[in-house]
């Protein structure tokens, strides 16, 4: 049964993204709890598109050009960093709308076409990424948007459609969700490619197809027009630095991992026991697009710190409209629509956790208590509207483990395997992370050059991040990495670059100071102070 009030679902809908898109304003400023790294991040990147830097091109970043434009526009707009990224997810969420309102009247019916399209819009704008952890973040704001169009794609190759099939619309939503996913994080066009394709072909919707290719490619082209023919192949380079970095080829557990941990395997049987259930059930075609969809979906998780399968309740819902009519048994004589109701049921229980944080969160954004709250940084962009903890802020916590051979648990030193000190023109320096603090040790480094006489430089850190211009009177560094992966990309076109000895990310730094040293670069010293050091990289004779 189709859903019978077209207008009352749009309303609904409406309602939705208008209550949870909209209650962030509400409070005034962003204020997050967590993943302030991140969120320094997100401003580097959107700061350097302020200034009409392109990813890849004018950066380096694994992360699409989608993934932060909406933001950047914003901040054109004249908005404060905070509200921009408020504007940003309810624009996501209204662009999505139109094609969500047709995935849902074409192939979901019921109630359960009602908790699809609401969470679809959540994922838009929630404030926190999933995972049962409820501390407000925007980190990976990109992977919610994600997820939400995968929502929309899904479910069009999956499900035939009920009533009047629409195989332009359908080629449309695919084609532009595609390049979408494509320009945001590649990883979920390179999952979901090989299960849309076969789908199409099965189905036998060459039309679908065709509209479809034609979508994407239009996209590509407007992308090319605008940025160049070598943005694609800046954009690929980017994304084979990153998978084959040393210290981030994966963002969380291993690939076996996420398939079999206590946290997902259940999710993951669940998954499996669909595909089964589904082809016992007649579903043939459901099942095969399931079985080559499921590697995609799992791989995607695979690729996403946190490693939370979002597509959880997604399963949930496509599940039970695929539950075959009453009777329909098994020739193992199993009762298959209460299996695959019993399999819907279960993958939603799984959802529960995550999916409920992310439709919840805006809700705690506004009962947040924020007195003890600052800005997370001060130059650059205005900041004045985005907060986090003064403790995690401002409060520096380092570990420390360079002095434990002179300790008094010396005697176990060798017992416990540590990774070679990081070392600079032979000084090895000390074994030492930094755990919290991030505006403290900026703002105190940044005031410390400028009184030195190295405003306007271009900067770089030998470390995660390099964002000195969030901070001071300093220039972004052409090609630099805002999250560093530990390579070198923009040490030639920085002035100085600056080496803590208590590093944010200690394999960053141990990273970038082998590849220099690798690469033959001289390295001279010109400052030294008790938190960094600044040295001139230049090529040797």
């Amino acid at each position: 049964m189709m859903n019978g009030n077209p207008r009352a679902l749009w309303v609904f809908l409406l309602a939705v993204l208008g209550l949870f898109g909209g209650l962030p304003f509400l409070k005034g400023a962003l204020y997050i709890a967590q993943h302030e790294g991140d969120t320094l991040h997100l401003a580097d990147i959107v700061f350097r598109e302020s200034l009409g830097q392109w990813p890849h091109l004018d950066f380096m970043t694994p992360i699409g050009v989608l993934a932060t434009a909406p933001i950047t526009l914003f901040i054109w707009a004249g908005l404060g960093f905070g509200h921009a990224f408020f504007a940003a997810q309810f624009l996501v969420g209204l662009i999505l709308f139109p094609a969500l309102f047709h995935v849902i009247r074409s192939r979901i019916p019921g109630w359960g076409g009602w908790i699809y399209g609401a969470f679809t819009l959540m994922l838009c704008v929630a404030l926190v990424h999933g995972e049962p952890d409820s501390s407000l973040s925007v980190s990976m704001h990109y992977n919610r948007w994600a997820w939400a169009v995968t929502y929309l794609i899904v479910p069009i190759i999956l499900l035939a459609p009920q009533g009047q099939p629409r195989p332009v619309a359908d080629g449309v939503i695919l084609g532009l969700g595609m390049a979408a996913l494509a320009l945001m994080k590649a990883t979920y066009f390179a999952a979901l490619a090989p299960a849309v394709l076969v789908a199409l072909i099965l189905r036998r919707s060459g039309r679908t197809l065709g509209v479809a290719a034609v979508s994407g490619m239009a996209v590509a082209l407007v992308v090319t027009v605008l940025a160049g023919t070598g943005f694609w192949g800046a954009y690929l380079a980017d994304m084979l630095a990153v998978a084959r970095s040393d210290v981030r080829s994966q963002p969380s557990e291993s690939l076996s991992m996420v398939m079999t941990s206590p946290k997902t395997v259940g999710a993951t049987l669940t998954l499996i026991l669909s595909t089964i259930f589904l082809r016992q059930a007649g579903r043939m075609a459901e099942g095969l697009i399931m079985l080559i969809l499921a590697p995609g979906l799992i791989y995607i998780v695979f690729q996403n710190w946190g490693n939370d399968p979002q597509w959880l309740l997604m399963l949930a819902v496509l599940v039970w409209v695929m539950r075959p009519a009453p009777g329909t048994v098994s020739e193992h004589g199993i009762d298959l629509r209460q299996a695959l109701t019993f399999t819907a049921i279960v993958a939603a229980a799984f959802a529960f956790p995550s999916a409920s944080n992310v439709a919840f969160s805006p809700i705690r954004h506004l009962a947040k208590d924020v007195s003890k709250t600052t800005q997370i940084f001060t130059h650059g962009l205005d900041g004045s509207d985005i907060l986090s903890g003064v403790p995690h802020l401002m409060g520096i916590v380092e570990t420390r483990l360079d002095e434990e051979d002179a300790g008094i648990f010396a005697s176990y030193r060798d017992m416990v395997e540590r990774k070679p000190l990081a070392t600079l023109n032979g000084e090895e320096l000390p074994y030492c992370e930094q755990q919290t603090g991030i505006r403290a040790w900026f703002e105190t480094v940044s005031k410390d050059l400028e009184a030195s006489g190295y405003a306007e430089k271009k900067i770089l850190a030998a470390d995660l991040f390099s964002s000195f211009f969030l901070y001071g009177d300093f220039q972004p560094v052409p090609g630099a990495a805002p999250w560093n992966y530990g390579g070198l990309d923009g040490v030639d076109q920085a002035d100085f670059i600056v080496v803590p000895l208590c590093a944010g990310t200690y394999e960053i730094r141990t990273s970038v100071l082998k590849a220099l040293a690798d690469a033959k670069y001289q390295l001279t010293e010109v400052r030294r102070t008790p938190l960094y050091i600044l040295i001139i990289a230049s090529k040797g004779a």
